[in-house]
């Protein structure tokens, strides 16, 4: 599943170097977290959402295949509270 979004997603973007994917597995259902430069991210959601909509809609289909469930959430970068000095 992390190489077909992937494949996805770093074709969509101007920065590819950049995406990051995260694979966090459970006994039914598999959390894809996706994160990319802050400039990409309008890209990836696209005009009312319908672009990861899209990618949400192909993911469940391969997914479904596998007998397994999957939620892909995007991560911003700046969503970690600021460390202190």
């Amino acid at each position: 599943m992390k190489e077909f979004v992937a494949y996805i997603v770093k074709n969509l973007v101007d920065h590819p170097d950049k995406v990051k994917i995260n694979e966090i597995g459970g006994t039914q259902t598999l959390i894809i977290e996706l994160s990319v430069e802050k400039s990409d991210i309008g890209k990836i959601i696209g005009k009312k959402g319908k672009t990861i909509n899209a990618i949400r809609t192909l993911l469940m289909s391969v997914a479904s295949r596998n007998g397994i469930r999957v939620n892909l959430e995007i991560l911003e970068e700046n969503s970690r509270p600021p460390e202190q000095s």
